[in-house]
């Protein structure tokens, strides 16, 4: 036990079974006591009881009902040592204001949000019986949903663990303990570095690909090769998935989308001026860049 905290005895809740949460719940099968699952959608924790992802299965349709009460409350076999909130953005905000409520018992909470200023703005609000820390796993799919789940997908992937000033060692030493588990690999960051961070290597890439695809004609769909299909994966990333995100980070996106245009204008202006020689400079410095930092993984 690690600051008393031992993830093989303990309990866990997981709040959405999508391809985020599922996925952390395969991989956390059989490392530790329990998996308690919690979602809105009953076919979903009907796959994952029957797949046998998760120990035992609840409804999220009504957060603060009697049956999710009992479970949560219950000290006897169903007291939740660890929560963790895998749902969009604005989701894990509207369950922390709502959890005061319902868990009573003292409990870590750890959160899977794309960006973490809002999250832990909102975690830093909570009871004394909580103790907050912010999480995210820097990987994932365009499909998403428990169907898409997979054992290995946080494997290598960084996962950011972002403390809170009232964070416990307990709390980090339980996330550690996740993160090792699932064969991630763990960066420290703040909130704010995290977001700044995360607008230029993630938000964006997100946006600019929903731009590619969004600006290409139909009639083009004959001659799309890999080049394309790479660069526009993303755009097949539900929106409602993504709203959140660039809602919470709007500054720090805003930013990474002028710096962007900076380039692209400097690319623009050396095409329309048959500067040819500064646009193979350009091209130049970016494969450069694209080598250094590709060759960093």
């Amino acid at each position: 036990m690690e600051d008393g905290f031992s993830l093989k005895d303990s309990t866990i809740g997981l709040f959405g079974l999508g391809l985020m949460g599922g996925s952390l719940a395969m991989s956390l099968k059989g490392k530790c006591g329990n998996i308690i699952g919690f979602d809105s959608h009953l076919p979903t924790l009907e796959l994952a009881l029957s797949k046998n992802i998760i120990d035992e299965a609840e409804s999220l349709s009504s957060l603060s009902g009697g049956s999710r009460r009992e479970v949560i409350r219950d000290p006897q076999s169903k007291r939740l040592d660890i929560l963790v909130l895998a749902t969009p953005v604005p989701t894990i905000i509207d369950i922390l204001q709502q959890l005061p409520s319902i868990i009573k018992h003292p409990c870590i909470v750890m959160d899977l949000g794309s960006t973490k200023r809002d999250i832990t703005l909102a975690m830093s609000a909570l009871p004394e019986n909580f103790d907050p820390i912010g999480g995210h796993p820097i990987c994932g799919k365009e499909k998403l949903g428990l169907q898409n789940a997979d054992a290995n997908l946080y494997q290598d992937a960084p996962f950011v663990v972002t403390s809170l000033d009232r964070t416990t060692q307990k709390a980090k030493s339980a996330a550690q303990q996740i993160v090792s588990a699932i064969g991630a690999d763990l960066i420290e960051m703040t909130a704010e570095e995290h977001d700044r961070v995360l607008a230029s290597t993630s938000h964006l890439p997100f946006l600019l690909s929903s731009a590619l695809a969004h600006s290409t004609p139909q009639e083009f769909v004959s001659l799309i090769g890999p080049g394309f299909r790479s660069t526009s994966r993303l755009a097949g990333t539900p929106s409602q998935m993504m709203m959140g995100i660039l809602k919470s980070n709007q500054d720090n996106v805003l930013n990474a989308i002028r710096v962007f245009r900076n380039s692209l204008d400097e690319i623009e202006l050396s095409i329309e001026n048959k500067e040819y020689a500064i646009l193979e400079d350009t091209l130049n410095e970016s494969h450069h860049s694209y080598e250094r930092l590709i060759s960093a993984f």
